[in-house]
């Protein structure tokens, strides 16, 4: 596994935006059985000192948890607003479906809370290889109607829901809307999807260009696939790319860069949605690579997308 900044040698290294570059920050690994428990604690270790050092700037952060049958899900809440009942943002973190926790999206989640003026509830759900397909949705849709269903003691306004989430938890995202659609809600306003991780079968022109980028490539995505979907049967909840129809989901955000080996999987699923009467914004962000917004969140283009991502919950909410 290389985890050397800027590695010689990796694709689109010239066509990425000149300040990624030099920024310093680049990484190229590959995740296997391997390597992951190092990654793991790279990770972990790295972004526990970026949630030291993110300024709150008046959002106000709790631990808290919801109790469904059989166990505690852990959650993290970014209230942006003092209003009650607050506009509510259910948020799942990145990760690949193998890493992560609920540092690993602290930065946008108090960006979304302050500039969207809502609650965001991030949600910690289990991951795999150690908890396979339908863990992590289970979490996440249970996570969704445990909250909502509490949401006078919570100072929810249920009439004002979405979800949202960075990478695979964007995949996740779409998976929860999916099943929120067909088995009675609740209702969302919006599925805010940034990088999403969609389509288990790998096989889109840019995952069989991207097999060796920063931030993440075709090889890790086979793996993590392998190992969320464990042998079940590819199905719309576990990859929603499968679905064979988008009719009836809520507006979509989507956003995606151009040097990433999901960058097919979100095209064609905004097509999809387009196709299907679903209201859809997509952002195509040139020169920049998987994760740059993470990577690098002071760039001006990490800056924009964040804005975009802002004025498209702001309108959910309107």
């Amino acid at each position: 596994m290389t985890t050397e900044p800027n590695p010689a040698g990796l694709q689109g290294m010239d066509r990425l935006d000149p300040q990624l570059v030099a920024s310093g920050a680049l990484m190229f690994s590959v995740l296997g059985p391997e390597t992951l428990a190092g990654a793991r604690e790279s990770l972990d270790a790295r972004r526990a000192l970026l949630v030291d050092e993110m300024p709150l700037d008046g959002v106000v952060v709790e631990a808290s948890s919801v109790t469904v049958v059989g166990r505690t899900i852990t959650v993290r809440i970014y209230r942006g607003t003092a209003e009650r009942p607050a506009p509510t943002l259910f948020f799942f973190h990145s990760g690949g479906l193998v890493l992560g926790n609920l540092d690993t999206d602290h930065r946008m989640c108090v960006a979304l809370a302050r500039g969207a003026q809502c609650v965001v509830v991030s949600v910690e759900y289990r991951l795999a290889p150690e908890h396979p397909y339908p863990a992590a949705i289970d979490d996440c849709v249970d996570a969704v109607r445990a909250w909502v269903t509490d949401a006078r003691a919570n100072g929810t306004d249920v009439d004002r829901l979405a979800i949202g989430g960075n990478s695979a938890g964007a995949g996740l995202t779409a998976a929860v809307a999916l099943r929120l659609r067909d088995e009675g809600g609740p209702a969302v306003r919006l599925q805010l999807m940034h990088q999403p991780m969609l389509d288990a079968s790998c096989s889109s022109p840019s995952m069989v260009e991207f097999v060796e980028t920063p931030g993440f490539n075709s090889q890790s995505a086979a793996w993590v696939w392998a190992s969320y979907l464990a042998g079940h049967p590819v199905t719309p909840y576990a990859s929603p790319a499968a679905a064979p129809t988008l009719a009836g989901l809520p507006p979509a955000y989507i956003c995606c860069s151009e040097l990433d080996p999901l960058r097919d999987e979100a095209l064609d699923y905004a097509r999809r949605l387009v196709q299907d009467r679903v209201p859809t914004e997509l952002h195509l962000v040139p020169g920049t690579c998987h994760g740059f917004a993470t990577i690098v969140p002071a760039h001006p283009l990490s800056l924009a997308q964040q804005a975009v991502e802002v004025a498209a919950l702001a309108r959910a909410w309107s």
